[in-house]
């Protein structure tokens, strides 16, 4: 996980959660809590859960970045020296603390809406500070647990919906539907493109503090491919999660679209590999994914109304 943008005059606080790709953020959550209500039961999820849930998610993955932000301070100092820790606009007590703050309110909102979801948040945060702390400064192979982290967190929404039932009913229960598997699946393998997409931005922070990660240890032209890789293999897994939950028009249309698109910006990338270009292609990242999960969140609205406007006709 990388920091985005330099500084813009705005509350340090807000600007550690990333305001900027905000849209993923809250499309992510929003997306899976609808999906698993649909596909259980053809209707809306009831909305103040599905409220607490979106809040509660952002939550989580917003306190992820905070604590990253404490853990990178060094390299940020080179990289991004304008960001609230490097510019001391804020202590990295009182970020400890913020961090924590978010990490309380996910825990809160994970044990209310379903226990399953409490686990699958422990199990993340647990995935993402291996990242933050250890991996990033030991192996070129630290994205990796980032990527299965944010993985997790479709899967935690869809568990306060659709419940596997593991806590009451053992392992002979359905664990998860196999469009519920393939949102993780396309949540980690887009994560690790888009992650090391920022991270060949901040390559000189890196190489100069002795983080090994994969563009200080391979270089920025095979970083680019291995991106490339991961935007294709999550672009498949996006269209995998429409055909196996039966969706529309609108979803296959704005998964398409915004999927050729962030290809085309990949390739663009191999052929110029250059950090502020893993910097753009970050950010695009971000793009993608909020046009994805938007379509999806279109098309299982209309739908869902259009379902029960049948039902009221019969």
């Amino acid at each position: 996980m990388v920091s985005t943008t330099e500084s813009k005059p705005q509350n340090p606080y807000l600007e550690m959660l990333r305001p900027e790709i905000a849209d993923m953020d809250l499309a992510l959550p929003a997306a899976s809590a609808l999906l698993a209500s649909y596909l259980l039961a053809g209707a809306f999820p009831p909305l103040i859960p599905f409220i607490i849930a979106v809040m509660g998610g952002y939550a989580a993955i917003t306190s992820s970045y905070v604590f990253n932000d404490c853990c990178d301070i060094d390299i940020d100092e080179i990289n991004l020296p304008n960001r609230p820790l490097p510019s001391s606009k804020i202590s990295k007590k009182h970020a400890l603390s913020y961090s924590l703050f978010l990490a309380i309110i996910a825990s809160v909102v994970a044990l209310y809406l379903n226990p399953e979801s409490f686990v699958i948040l422990i199990i993340a945060v647990a995935t993402i500070s291996i990242y933050s702390v250890v991996a990033k400064r030991m192996t070129f192979l630290s994205f990796v647990p980032v990527g299965i982290a944010y993985g997790l967190v479709p899967i935690g929404i869809w568990l306060a919906f659709d419940p596997a039932g593991i806590l009451k009913e053992g392992l002979d229960s359905v664990i998860l539907p196999v469009p519920a598997i393939f949102l993780g699946i396309m949540m980690c393998v887009t994560d690790w493109g888009f992650t090391l997409s920022g991270v060949a931005r901040d390559v000189e922070g890196d190489r100069a503090k002795g983080a090994p990660t994969f563009p200080v240890t391979f270089g920025i032209p095979a970083t680019s491919k291995l991106v490339t890789l991961c935007w294709i293999a999550g672009v498949i897994a996006s269209l995998i999660i429409g055909w196996t939950a039966h969706l529309g028009l609108i979803f296959f249309a704005g998964a398409i679209f915004a999927g050729a698109w962030m290809l085309t910006k990949s390739f663009d990338f191999i052929k110029n590999p250059l950090p502020e270009r893993g910097g753009r292609l970050f950010l695009q990242g971000s793009r993608y994914r909020g046009v994805m999960f938007g379509s999806l969140i279109v098309d299982v609205v209309l739908s869902t109304i259009s379902a029960g406007y049948v039902s009221l006709l019969w």
